[in-house]
């Protein structure tokens, strides 16, 4: 069995106020990669998650998403794909019913069932069946299992699988969203993720008897604990911080009979607008840059040695427009009043609001957006309850079911 494994599409993204849709890169993306699914005619393609950048998607990402999933059915590839954290699981499986006679297959809603969609294909070393399990939380999986002990992220995704007829002496293959870790060891993450570290870790024993976990929400393609439970990461950079990683393309796997080790390989698909990061003090960044002819770039300038003036912004905005580049972001470390140049002091940190420091942190993690409402709603919650905790105590267990039943209707809503 020959499937191509995407995660983390984003469609919709922007970075610092550029659309990635609006300037070509998605459409461009989405094109090469037909053309390497025409090429290479797989017997089905996965998507873990976070098809959309937001779970209220525009037209237009709707539209991408809608031509790709069409080529892709007129050249007879077997589609699955689950609901990610960003995406809406009741807009997703929109018409799921008719669109699975059509070769493609979405994760339902375990609002009203607690089994998962699955999907069964043959080749020649028999069944192999594809498991599709959107992004979860403890509360759902409760609600959906009947059972409110179910607290914890391990062993509620734990309880979820085991209430599945999972035949493990033929091949599985399990779709799903999740912060998956080894040994609470989490994978390496870029910059775009929406969770903070240790949110939601899942043991990646958890898919011990599955032939292969195709995993979506870390940005970085990776192995976790094994190599058959491996993030694909996303296809484009969509914050700086990911220009450190390899280079991105969807994964190849092949699986062979049972027991034998899947293989995988990494489609590289360059972007048509490479990222960069430009480190370093003005001089010297000013002379590499004003030898260095590549064009078409998005760009961000962190000046090291002084402050960046208008002056060094438009210097640097008007040598990367004249080569069909774009600086997206520019800052300076240099503050001649401090020794470490690399972090804000404590002073300054313990001097903002707990919305303020949440905003800051999400454009960091986000590449320059902002939270929309319903991420503020959850906020405002969840800093009432810290402030409560600050003056009466840790958390009472009916302060965290508060949160959950917050967390549980935002869910609906969707």
């Amino acid at each position: 069995m020959r499937f191509i494994h995407l995660a983390d599409l984003h469609f919709g993204k922007s970075i610092h106020g550029v659309s990635l849709l609006e300037n070509g890169d998605q459409d461009f993306w989405v094109e090469r990669f037909l053309e390497l699914a025409e090429e290479r005619r797989p017997d089905a393609v996965v998507i873990a998650g976070d098809v959309y950048d937001r779970s209220a998607p525009s037209g237009d990402a709707v539209q991408l998403l809608s031509r790709m999933l069409t080529r892709l059915s007129a050249l007879h590839i077997p589609v699955m794909m689950t609901a990610g954290n960003h995406d809406s699981v009741q807009r997703l499986s929109f018409a799921d019913a008719m669109l699975a006679r059509e070769g493609l297959h979405i994760s339902a809603p375990l609002f009203d069932t607690d089994r998962l969609v699955r999907v069964t294909l043959q080749d020649a070393f028999g069944p192999v069946t594809f498991w599709l399990m959107p992004y979860v939380y403890p509360a759902l999986i409760a609600r959906a299992l009947g059972d409110d002990s179910l607290r914890e992220y391990d062993a509620a995704v734990r309880a979820l699988l085991e209430r599945q007829d999972v035949d493990f002496t033929q091949r599985n293959v399990l779709i799903a969203h999740q912060n998956v870790t080894a040994n609470g060891v989490e994978a390496g993450r870029g910059g775009s993720e929406s969770t903070v570290g240790g949110v939601g870790q899942i043991d990646y024993t958890v898919f011990d008897g599955f032939d292969y976990a195709a995993l979506g929400h870390i940005h970085a393609a990776c192995p976790v604990g094994r190599e058959s439970v491996r993030y694909a990461g996303s296809p484009l950079c969509y914050h700086f911080n990911e220009t450190r990683q390899p280079a991105k393309g969807p994964v190849w796997v092949e699986l062979g009979a049972k027991g034998e080790a899947p293989q995988t390989e990494t489609l590289h698909i360059p972007p048509l607008h490479p990222m960069r990061e430009l480190c370093g003090a003005y001089e010297e960044l000013r002379d590499q840059e004003l030898q260095n002819p590549r064009g078409g770039e998005y760009l961000r300038l962190v000046l090291t040695d002084r402050r960046l003036s208008p002056e060094i912004s438009a210097f640097f905005d008007e040598l990367f427009r004249s080569r069909g580049s774009i600086l997206m972001d520019r800052c300076s470390t240099f503050d001649p009043f401090r020794g470490d140049a690399g972090a804000p002091s404590v002073r300054a940190v313990e001097q903002k609001s707990i919305r303020k420091l949440f905003r800051d942190f999400y454009a960091e993690r986000s590449g320059g957006d902002s939270p929309d409402e319903e991420e503020l709603a959850l906020l405002a919650c969840a800093e009432e309850l810290t402030q409560r905790a600050q003056v009466h105590g840790a958390p009472t267990a009916a302060d965290v079911d508060r949160l959950l039943a917050f967390l549980m209707r935002q869910e609906v809503r969707q």
